[in-house]
């Protein structure tokens, strides 16, 4: 069987992957071994050469959801917003397409990216042999083939009955808002059994490892509003996942787990993120949070706040949300909106883990200049600000001739 990168880890073998990730992440390759090793850095890659390190010492990394709806089928949409997530430094795409050609515009995505691609294979199992006529075996064969594609990581729901059972009476306002979660808890309620990717555990880490491709235990319980706090199948969950996440890291399957996704009170935070890394030191991949449910049409703003707070106290990968979140699905526009917001929370969040970036004196200085093209260079989304640039040199028409550093400039130059 094919070596994994934690099976040359635990060799202490630096493999090509390790190597450019100790390069990207400035960290050394002695302690790139060790954290894939244990579990804490994980290394998602693309069969193109593409690495991105997602954990403990790596700058928090953006994924970009896209994908058609049973509603909404434009590919080439799809691809332009592939175009854009790769333009403006997504670090991953999630393809959930749910209309039209699934294998064909997924082949697409892969064609016009070179970026790792995630998907859900349940999706694409209850669209084509449907809900209540799937089968454990049709979704595992959507698993092997999406693995087969070269998909660089795969999102399973691993919820339990147990769960089913504490959250239908909870009295949560919003019940259960994770679609992947919700399909397959409607297969095991409906065939009376237990989850088949908790049945079949020992094939899908087999399936997985044939390609290395990245297990991400997807968050079932997350809140789908402020008011709906945390609760018995919360935690429930979070244990489970952490539980299910040690026995695929000893299979050899790199492991990251989706917790602190949905709608946060922006208070619950920092508790939240620390309860989960009492459980464990896999990464930690958050959805938001939504610190508010006001936010409509500005969603994106407001899960960039709770994204920065989450990365803070220790989130490690941050999945977007566009202004479109909870009305539509989003347009290419609404995409790069989303995006830049959620660099600019991965940005903030590695400003208070490792220190202020050099980019931002960079900015800084030729700021001061009124360098804007300069300016430019140094901006996460350097093509709207450039629009809104002076024609001429010198200060911004906020100010004009009274601008500030103009005024002082002389008083406050070095040797006066």
């Amino acid at each position: 069987m094919k070596a994994t990168q934690i099976d040359h880890a635990l060799d202490g073998t630096l493999t090509p992957e390790m190597e450019l990730i100790s390069r990207i992440e400035k960290m050394d390759e002695e302690t790139v071994i060790s954290r894939v090793e244990d579990g804490s850095l994980v290394i998602m890659k693309r069969d193109n050469g593409r690495c991105v390190a997602i954990g403990r010492g790596a700058t928090t990394k953006v994924n970009v959801n896209l994908g058609t709806s049973s509603d909404t089928i434009h590919p080439g949409e799809e691809i332009e917003k592939a175009h854009i997530a790769e333009k403006y430094g997504a670090d991953t795409i999630t393809d959930l397409s749910m209309g039209g050609d699934i294998s064909a515009i997924r082949r697409s995505i892969f064609g016009h990216t070179s970026l790792p691609i995630t998907t859900v294979p349940v999706y694409q199992a209850v669209v084509e042999k449907g809900l209540m006529d799937m089968t454990a075996d049709d979704i595992l064969s959507y698993l092997k083939i999406q693995v087969d594609e070269g998909v660089s990581s795969v999102v399973l729901h691993c919820v339990q009955k147990k769960m089913l059972e504490r959250i239908k009476g909870a009295g949560r306002v919003m019940g259960m808002v994770s679609k992947g979660g919700s399909f397959t808890s409607v297969f095991m309620l409906s065939n009376k059994c237990e989850n088949p990717f908790i049945e079949h555990f020992d094939e899908v880490m087999e399936i997985l490892r044939k390609k290395d491709v990245v297990l991400s235990l997807g968050n079932t319980m997350r809140s789908g509003c402020i008011h709906d706090l945390w609760d018995e199948a919360h935690k429930m969950e979070a244990e489970s996942n952490a539980q299910l996440a040690h026995k695929a890291h000893e299979h050899g399957v790199q492991v990251i787990i989706e917790g602190m996704g949905g709608h946060i009170q922006a208070n619950d935070i920092a508790a939240r993120v620390q309860f989960y890394r009492s459980l464990s030191n896999y990464p930690l991949f958050v959805a938001g949070p939504l610190p508010t449910d006001i936010a409509v049409g500005y969603d994106h703003i407001a899960g960039a706040v709770g994204a920065s707070m989450a990365s803070d106290v220790g989130a490690d990968y941050l999945c977007y949300i566009t202004p479109a979140e909870h009305l539509s699905l989003p347009s290419p526009e609404q995409v790069r909106e989303g995006l830049v917001a959620f660099k600019i929370a991965s940005h903030i969040g590695d400003s208070i883990k490792y220190g202020i970036s050099g980019k931002d004196l960079e900015l800084a200085r030729k700021r001061v200049r009124f360098d804007w093209e300069g300016q430019m260079e140094h901006a996460l989304d350097p093509d709207k600000p450039r629009t809104m640039c002076p024609d001429n040199p010198g200060p911004c028409t906020m100010c004009g001739k009274y601008c500030a550093i103009s005024i002082m400039s002389n008083y406050l130059a070095e040797g006066n």
